[in-house]
């Protein structure tokens, strides 16, 4: 991103050579007004100095300006970086080859994206047949100068003749629907707006349905409260205010609902969740019915305990995963036909989690989590015998998509030190072959992977993956080390290819990922263990995952740099005011930084599942504890600290990072500097163009390189 520098001479500091880093003078942030902003919690007044800047960059002249100067300090910073450009040279490269995603069937013809390698956006192409020759579709990098308009999500109807599709701008959230004549290529007029968080199915070629939001009052599209998400139905050929509500909840507007279908169409599924867990109340509708009763449904299952995941439908039967009765969940069926509808165990709980299952060719595929890595397996409908699908290396598989009667399914496999390999597999044969392969600038062969177990702080078994090239392993060589790490949502880290970290190990680092509690690796318990009340065992495990580094030799103890993005950014404010001496530096990308207003914003109500509520006393206590804006510890040395943001984030909004950064840097943290990078028309991070992406990602590992001496490593090596 280019911006003018306008500040001062006194803030145009040369960045120091490496051997003189340890004695370079304090920086000198810009200044940011601090206001006399108290609040009353619970009889402790908690200041909040920095409120202002939880204003909108885009209407706030005061924040746009602090936005202007910040980024200014921070260029000068990282711009003369000794690795910044060979960074982003190496990124570039290491992104430059042929990415396709999972391909979708209907009525004969294949859709997939495809992203010839630096591609801003992938283009969406379809065949006919599978052997037909590729055609475009659509190519989201004609749809805007900056590459920032993203194609989204996109669901061909049952026969192949129509494609829906919604468009992303510039990060945000919100989505717009529009639809495409396959055989001709034209858009259609139809468009529907004020779409987030929504599923899209077609009900056979005559319309879709979709989730959608009321309208935003003006001035409020990026940073008011979500509520009233309903179903509707729109008819191909209609306009919007014509569209027919199918599900609402108007006495709990705090509900979100969601439809999908049966492959069949003869089901919609209604599934209405409070928040981000996963406990779902859940509604059928019968599509066969007509009239009045177009729209009639009936609930199956009744209170917000437990997660329940459609699998598909067969006439009068429905599929399930639940993790109701099942920590590690289960496959369930009932029938709607029966007299009194009772749930039948067709899979039981098994040691690894159930994540998925889909039922293609008459056979139910199972996708297992074992360990944070893939397995699948393949059963009959009624449980038996199962079929494992191999898969050779520590990795992730996903997709295995398709509908009851197709001969084929595809999936995709991916690790560490491997992009994305597409394959088909032949259901009648069992035959697995690829259908789409990158041809890579490195060999993956170079890289070890391992999985490693290390003891949190109370005794618990950690999983912790660590990579590196083959030789400093087999060196036992202690490295520069990237350590990343989540825990929360239930979200599961799993392996997974970044052409940033494969730069970062290219230039003699390791990386290891931490599968810390509050994310979904082992199901329930793991992620009750690191929420709420217990969110302080997620830090925990992230912080003894960097004691185990240093101590088994891994990395130096100068040498460790920590990331994480969302929670993940929060994850890192938090451990860095915690341990701020075990870490040599820092990147707490798009972060929940102020835990007493999280609930204030956009999506953020929603997160109180996770973190509690700050309205309520018990709460505020823990959330109190461990905020990285109000636990910044004056007096002590920190850590170098990049915080990264993007100024269109309706997800976290910016101000988070606003807030915490001028925080940082009011303290005497010691002399490492503690900077944010505000990029510009990007978000929480979907969609974000290729080009912003090596950007930002050759910034922050010339960064990490800076302060954990890999550019001394990498200098002398030359």
């Amino acid at each position: 991103m280019s911006i003018a520098l306008r500040l001062a001479a006194a803030l145009w500091l040369a960045w120091p050579s490496p051997t003189l880093a340890q004695a370079m003078e304090p920086l000198v942030y810009p200044e940011t007004r601090r206001e006399a902003v108290t609040e009353d919690h619970f009889g402790e007044v908690i200041a909040d100095p920095y409120r202002w800047l939880e204003n909108d960059v885009r209407t706030d002249p005061d924040v746009a300006s602090w936005v202007e100067r910040q980024n200014a300090l921070t260029r000068s910073q990282l711009d003369d970086l000794p690795m910044r450009d060979s960074f982003a040279e190496r990124i570039r490269a290491l992104f430059d080859f042929e990415r396709f995603g999972l391909p979708a069937k209907a009525g004969g013809r294949y859709f997939y994206t495809r992203n010839s390698g630096l591609q801003n956006q992938s283009q969406l192409f379809v065949r006919q047949g599978l052997q037909g020759t590729p055609r475009l579709l659509l190519d989201p990098n004609t749809w805007a100068g900056d590459g920032a308009v993203a194609l989204d999500a996109w669901e061909p109807s049952r026969e192949g003749r129509y494609l829906l599709y919604s468009i992303q701008d510039g990060g945000s959230d919100w989505r717009v629907l529009k639809v495409l004549d396959v055989a001709s290529g034209e858009t259609l007029s139809d468009e529907v707006r004020w779409v987030k968080f929504s599923a899209l199915e077609w009900v056979g070629e005559t319309g879709f349905l979709y989730s959608r939001f009321p309208a935003p009052d003006p001035g409020a599209e990026f940073r008011g409260l979500n509520y009233d998400q309903a179903v509707y139905f729109h008819r191909i050929g209609t306009s919007q205010a014509e569209d027919e509500l199918v599900f609402a909840t108007p006495r709990h507007r705090e509900y979100n609902n969601s439809a999908q279908l049966t492959s069949d169409g003869r089901w919609a599924i209604i599934t209405s969740v409070v928040g981000t867990d996963a406990r779902h109340e859940i509604h059928v509708i019968d599509l066969a019915a007509s009239g009045k009763r177009r729209w009639n449904a009936r609930r199956i299952v009744r209170g917000f305990a437990d997660e329940w995941k459609l699998v598909d439908g067969l006439g009068s039967r429905l599929w399930f995963v639940t993790n109701h009765d099942a920590p590690r969940y289960r496959l369930v069926q009932i029938d709607l036909a029966d007299h009194k509808p009772r749930w039948k165990t067709i899979v039981p709980e098994a040691n690894a989690i159930l994540t998925r299952a889909t039922i293609v060719g008459g056979q139910l595929i199972l996708n297992y989590l074992e360990d944070a890595a893939s397995k699948a397996e393949i059963i009959s409908l009624d449980g038996n015998p199962p079929r494992e699908i191999s898969m050779t290396d520590i990795g992730t598989a996903s997709g295995f998509s398709g509908k009851p009667g197709d001969p084929e399914t595809f999936f995709s496999f991916t690790s560490f030190n491997r992009p994305p390999t597409i394959y088909r597999m032949d259901l009648v044969s069992g035959d697995i072959t690829p259908f789409a392969e990158p041809s890579l600038p490195f060999d993956p062969d170079d890289f070890a992977i391992e999985q490693r177990f290390y003891l949190a702080k109370d005794g618990t078994r950690i999983p912790l993956f660590l990579v590196r090239s083959k030789a400093a392993a087999m060196a036992k060589k202690a490295l520069p080390t990237l350590l990343y790490g989540y825990g929360g949502f239930d979200v599961s880290l799993t392996p997974g290819y970044s052409s940033s970290r494969m730069a970062w190990l290219q230039a003699g680092g390791a990386f290891a990922l931490a599968n810390v509690r509050g994310g979904g690796e082992y199901g329930r318990a793991w992620h009750d263990a690191g929420r709420l009340t217990n969110k302080q065992n997620t830090f925990d495990d992230f912080i003894a995952a960097g004691e185990y580094l240093i101590a088994q030799g891994i990395t130096p103890q100068d040498g460790l740099a920590i990331q994480g993005g969302s929670n993940g950014g929060m994850l890192v404010g938090a451990v860095v005011n915690q341990r701020p001496d075990l870490f040599a530096a820092a990147n707490a990308q798009v972060g929940v930084m102020d835990m007493l207003r999280f609930d204030r914003f956009t999506a953020g109500r929603y997160w109180i599942d996770d973190y509690g509520d700050p309205a309520k006393e018990a709460d505020f206590r823990v959330l109190r504890a461990y905020s990285p804006y109000h636990n910044i510890r004056d007096g002590e040395r920190y850590p170098a600290i990049l915080v990264t943001t993007a100024d269109t984030d309706d997800r976290v909004v910016p101000g988070h990072s606003f807030k915490y950064t001028a925080a940082l840097q009011h303290a005497d943290l010691g002399e490492k500097p503690r900077l944010i990078r505000i990029e510009t028309r990007a978000g929480h991070g979907a969609g974000k163009p290729t080009d912003k992406i090596i950007a930002e990602s050759a910034d922050v590992l010339a960064f990490f390189a800076h302060w954990t001496k890999l550019d001394d490593i990498s200098c002398s090596e030359k």
